[in-house]
């Protein structure tokens, strides 16, 4: 059992910012999330020297789908207690909107299960938000495929995990964000029904519902052209081409949540040559949203069955 880890055994990365960032950096998948690391633990340790006792990346990062365009860098920042809120969004308000979103939880919120810790505060787009959600799925990660930035390597510590949890998080999840969301997007005159035109919605959409079936299929976590591979193999060929759809605007990395994403997706229906799997946005549409309502509902089943 850790509680605030002994500094002397910290991995690598301990004497310094400076040699925190140097000593973590050919661990991170790409020079932009070297660069982004190491501008945060530079100005953390300037606002706050000492605060920050451990940093972790999770999320593509962590599980070997970074895309230095579409990618954002998610991390997990943890402190001996909880921090001082007015410190670390000043951090990030210098840090600015560099895709560095994340969760800041103590040693002891990390032996904890999630569903007694209430809200911790989260950091996404430059923002913090005081009161955010944690789930499983954060914990899981980190102790699975956590990148060690600071602090000592996540199979020292004593991370909380509890399959059962993770399972029954996940399928209340589909519903609760997932079928919501499917929902909202299939009315045309909205924000995400006119977002399903374009490539963000279908990479959004299509490898989301496939990460989680793939967990209640196996129990384990996946990024998201892992999902879309999965789901290949677990659904029948009439989904196949908007699950390739998915991966090659994965792949391409420009499937951006901008108006000009929108609109570059777009091109690619009627451009030449054509590189959309589809001749029409309103066909891949329809695929988008049927393809996520159909492995919503196979997703429940699994865990139903289990």
């Amino acid at each position: 059992m850790h509680g605030s880890p002994d500094h002397s055994r910290i991995d690598d990365c301990d004497e310094a910012s400076a040699a925190t960032v140097a000593g973590c950096a050919a661990m991170t998948p790409h020079p932009k999330v070297d660069a982004i690391v190491d501008m945060y633990l530079s100005l953390a340790d300037a606002e706050a020297p000492g605060l920050v006792e451990g940093l972790y990346l999770e999320g593509s990062a962590a599980l070997g789908d970074y895309r230095p365009t579409t990618s954002d860098v998610d991390f997990v920042a943890v402190t001996s207690e909880p921090p001082p809120v007015e410190v670390i969004e000043r951090i990030h308000t210098r840090l600015g909107v560099h895709p560095f979103d994340g969760v800041y939880l103590t040693w002891d919120d990390l032996r904890r299960d999630p569903a007694t810790l209430g809200q911790r505060p989260q950091a996404h787009a430059g923002r913090l938000d005081r009161r955010g959600d944690v789930n499983p799925v954060t914990w899981h990660t980190l102790a699975r495929h956590g990148i060690t930035c600071r602090g000592p390597k996540p199979k020292d510590l004593d991370i909380w995990h509890d399959p059962a949890a993770l399972a029954a998080w996940t399928d209340g999840n589909l519903d609760h964000y997932w079928r919501r969301l499917v929902t909202r997007a299939s009315r045309i005159i909205s924000p995400w029904g006119l977002a399903c035109f374009g490539g963000y919605a279908t990479v959004w959409l299509v490898t989301g519902v496939s990460r989680l079936h793939y967990t209640l299929a196996t129990g384990e976590l996946t990024s998201k052209t892992g999902a879309a591979l999965h789901a290949l193999q677990a659904f029948p060929e009439r989904w196949h081409r908007v699950l390739n759809e998915a991966l090659r605007l994965r792949e391409e990395d420009t499937a951006l949540p901008t108006a000009s994403g929108l609109l570059g997706s777009l091109a690619d229906h009627f451009g030449t040559p054509r590189r959309s799997l589809y001749a029409s946005p309103f066909e891949r549409r329809q695929d988008v949203l049927s393809f996520a309502d159909h492995a919503i509902t196979a997703a429940h089943n699994l865990y139903t069955s289990r």
